[in-house]
């Protein structure tokens, strides 16, 4: 059934004129001119503007249509912008005989102005008697078209991981960058601040004796043992007013501003005190506030180093799980594979407990790396996905005789059981449209069976175990 927008021209084209045309439909070359007449007398004509509807989602399909002229688009309008097909001149598409097909897929447009023949599915008995070849012409392009749609799909489910993966990466590098760029920020400020004072430090002229007290005064300060271990909130309060008020009362400017470093720090008003035994007031102004940017720098610092060092973390598992710049076929350590994956993932796992149960001295399989970690890509996020990021992820990885098995629980609701037999056929999916393709477990199970293994499914409310087993010999596995 077409849209309204579809209709026959308004003058019918002679049959001779539309059997020439059907010679230029790759399926039909070599059709004889008798049985090209036969489908233009039977056929209806249409044609359709460019960005006329031709058909919606969902419609009945039953026609097979021959484009004579044009370009047709079909999208899923809840699957993103993707083409699940596109069709043009010389191309025979829609119902076919011998085809499954009850419905469009997807919404079908013209993307310029469209010629078609189209013969009813109630002809089909008859076409196929008149035209003997019509057999082997349909069932080639039954098998073409299949390969097509299920080659565009896999893309389409290959950039929508490709899609989550920098979506994770990208949130967990986000804070370390921020962190990184702050501290440098801080680290620049406090330098600057420091550079103006630096004649007023000169011009303390101390002597050796009150350099190397105030040496060993700061020395008590640093590092871990100097900060401040008590976790009591009015403690903590209590030593930055008094110290707020010690400065004030020497006329230190910017108090504020000194007092919650020095508190954090383990410094108390009875320590500055001590300073007044060997400098005068304004001597142990400066020195405070030059000590209190150092530390402030110092902690920018290290603020830098962890969240380089995280960023250099992640790259190490974006390569690990990748296998960038390695061979396909490699001596794998599984759990660090699982582990990499992990990582990927992690934005989604804050409300997740991660139980691992790993066999140690677990010895290395041969396998495609990359590949593998596809499969444990597609069961992890099929596990976040059924606990709502909320709840128990158990990942086992131990010997099972001469196999390694691998063993990926959740805590969610379960897999019905009419279902469990179906979760591994390609473009089956429990999920709401858009949100998959269900292609994710069938690529997993032809992963997993290029490398000899096995894979299966135990489901109950509250427990669900994907299990892949996998052999160790190479020559098992190749």
């Amino acid at each position: 059934m077409f849209s309204p927008g579809v209709t026959a021209p308004d003058s019918p084209t002679p049959v001779e004129e539309i059997a020439a045309a059907l010679e230029r439909i790759g399926p039909l070359q070599g059709l004889p001119l008798e049985d090209r007449l036969w489908l233009a007398r039977n056929g209806q004509e249409y044609v359709a503007a460019a960005g006329e509807i031709l058909f919606e989602e969902g419609a009945p399909a039953e026609h097979m249509i021959l484009i004579l002229k044009g370009e047709i688009h079909v999208r899923r309008q809840r699957g993103g912008p993707v083409s699940l097909f596109i069709g043009r001149t010389g191309q025979m598409t829609g119902l076919l005989p011998f085809s499954r097909m009850k419905g469009y897929g997807g919404q079908g447009f013209a993307v310029t102005p469209v010629w078609t023949l189209a013969v009813h599915h109630s002809q089909f008995p008859e076409m196929m008697a008149a035209i003997p070849s019509m057999t082997q012409r349909v069932v080639s392009t039954l098998l073409d078209r299949v390969r097509e749609v299920t080659r565009i799909e896999q893309q389409a489910e290959k950039l929508t991981a490709l899609g989550k993966l920098a979506g994770n990466l990208a949130h967990e590098l986000n804070n370390p960058a921020s962190a990184a760029q702050s501290a440098a920020a801080s680290v620049a400020a406090e330098l600057q601040a420091n550079r103006k004072n630096r004649f007023k430090l000169v011009n303390l002229c101390l002597t050796e004796q009150q350099v190397q007290a105030i040496e060993e005064w700061e020395g008590r300060f640093l590092g871990a043992n100097g900060k401040a271990q008590e976790t009591d909130t009015a403690s903590f309060i209590a030593r930055e007013e008094a110290i707020r008020a010690w400065l004030t009362a020497i006329d230190c400017p910017s108090p504020w501003e000194v007092a919650p470093q020095l508190a954090e720090q383990g410094v108390t008003a009875e320590a500055l005190q001590e300073l007044r035994g060997f400098l005068n007031d304004t001597e142990a102004c400066v020195l405070i506030q030059f000590f209190t940017r150092y530390l402030r720098a110092s902690r920018s610092i290290d603020t830098l180093l962890h969240s380089t060092a995280r960023i250099f973390d992640l790259i190490d598992a974006v390569k690990a799980y990748s296998y960038m710049d390695r061979a396909p076929i490699l001596e794998i350590d599984v759990p660090a594979g699982l582990e990499a994956t992990l990582q990927m993932l992690q934005s989604r796992m804050d409300q997740v407990e991660v139980v691992r149960d790993y066999e140690a001295g677990l010895p290395r399989i041969s396998a495609y790396g990359s590949e593998l970690n596809q499969v444990w890509t597609a069961l992890i996020e099929n596990a976040l996905d059924a606990l709502g990021n909320q709840g128990t992820l158990r990942l086992t990885c131990r010997m099972e005789g001469e196999l390694l098995l691998v063993e990926i629980w959740d805590t969610g609701p379960g897999i019905p059981p009419e279902l469990q037999e179906r979760i591994f056929e390609p473009f089956f999916t429990t999920k709401a449209p858009g949100q998959g393709l269900g292609l994710g477990l069938d690529n997993a199970m032809r992963i997993v069976r290029k490398h000899r293994g096995h894979m299966s499914v135990r489901s109950e409310p509250g427990s669900t175990c994907f299990r892949v087993r996998l052999p160790l010999d190479q020559l098992q596995a190749y």
